[in-house]
């Protein structure tokens, strides 16, 4: 494959003018430009009040780029950052939670709908490594399983393992109108910037490009009839999360946590931040609550048993159910063949399986409109 450089993208970018007839190389808006396996990413950092005004530039410099030999993709987002010091102005001019604006996810104000999905939930954790991901994915076939139309979506920009855990590869196909085609299996439609990204690249945006990115991933995908979309949200409580809260209709959370007191506490986070932005948490789950010996059989609470429990308890949330620190679990999820998908009738998809029943039961008792956003 011919290899594209920063200078030859900049380049195809002369073709595109701007209304004062200047060139978009030229402009100062191009920035961040990222190329990986034929596939090219950069942003245009444009003023916050014309971002609708320059989809056109976006679409024209998206098209220049792709025409480029060698080019499989491009992808190019709109960031709206204003400069330091602006007079009654952040120098950024994304939403923050403390000083939200009217028309942008402010108190009061409805979030837009995503055509064609019923209801979007996240899943979240207040730290890494307590097996979010693989909930999220054994979840989304949970509900699957109950009859439902299921979407995923994996929000995690800098460390995506969706792809991992589906067993999925290739690049996602184009779609009408410039949209991008899900990737399916086990009856899920799926997305990922690992889809476009090699497993091995490093993604290293700024937090503006993130949420355009993941903006994109949500709104100009094909989703189709869905009637839930599950989100693989980033750990932790950052700009990725603070953008879906504010700017995505989400109908309701589940939060994942091991037993021990130190992942509860980050737990705790994550579930004070969707207070804060008005989105029901639907119920906590405990990951890892206790080790199954294979040779034995006999239980060992490794990090401790019930913390998730009594921390639901504590709060006033539902406890959707605990799932063991099993091999059986680990094995066919780095085999990309989730044990819900791959051994339906075991005892650690009926865990699952449990925990979608009682996740559709909470989406059923909230209403269909996605919250809006309060802040005091």
């Amino acid at each position: 494959m011919t290899a594209i450089s920063k200078e030859q993208v900049l380049k195809s970018l002369e073709t595109v003018t701007l209304a004062d007839g200047k060139p978009l190389s030229f402009s100062g808006l191009v920035s961040d430009i990222f190329i990986a396996d034929g596939k090219i990413y950069f942003s245009l950092n444009v003023p916050a009040d014309k971002v609708e005004a320059y989809e056109p530039v976006r679409l024209a410099a998206q098209k220049a780029a792709e025409a480029l030999p060698g080019a499989r993709q491009a992808l190019v987002t709109l960031t709206a950052e204003k400069p330091a010091g602006q007079k009654g102005e952040r120098p950024d001019a994304r939403q923050k939670p403390d000083a939200p604006k009217e028309g942008a996810g402010g108190k009061g104000q409805a979030k837009p709908e995503i055509p064609g999905i019923g209801s979007i939930i996240a899943v979240a954790s207040g730290k890494g490594g307590v097996g979010k991901s693989t909930t999220a994915v054994n979840l989304a076939l949970g509900l699957a399983a109950e009859g439902l139309r299921v979407g995923l979506l994996d929000a995690d920009i800098y460390g995506p393992s969706i792809p991992r855990l589906m067993g999925l590869s290739g690049r996602p196909m184009q779609g009408p109108g410039r949209t991008i085609m899900p990737m399916e299996k086990y009856g899920l439609k799926v997305m990922s910037i690992g889809f476009l990204v090699d497993e091995g690249t490093a993604v290293i945006w700024r937090g503006p490009m993130v949420q355009s990115a993941l903006m994109q991933m949500l709104r100009e995908v094909a989703w189709g009839e869905l009637d839930v979309l599950v989100v693989d949200m980033p750990p932790g409580t950052g700009d990725a999360q603070l953008t879906m809260a504010q700017q995505v209709p989400l109908a309701g959370s589940v939060v994942v946590s091991t037993p021990q007191d130190l992942a509860l506490i980050d737990a705790r986070k994550a579930i004070a931040m969707f207070n804060k932005v008005s989105v029901p948490v639907l119920g906590i789950v405990e990951n890892m609550s206790a080790f199954i010996c294979p040779n034995c059989g006999e239980t060992h609470h490794i990090f401790g048993h019930g913390g998730a429990k009594a921390e639901a308890e504590k709060i006033g949330v539902p406890f959707l159910g605990e799932v063991p620190l099993a091999m059986d679990i680990r094995t066919t999820s780095d085999a990309g063949t989730p044990v819900v998908a791959g051994e339906p009738d075991g005892p650690h998809a009926k865990a699952y399986r449990a925990i979608a029943a009682g996740t559709k039961a909470g989406l059923a008792a909230k209403t269909s409109k996605g919250p809006s956003i309060v802040f005091d």
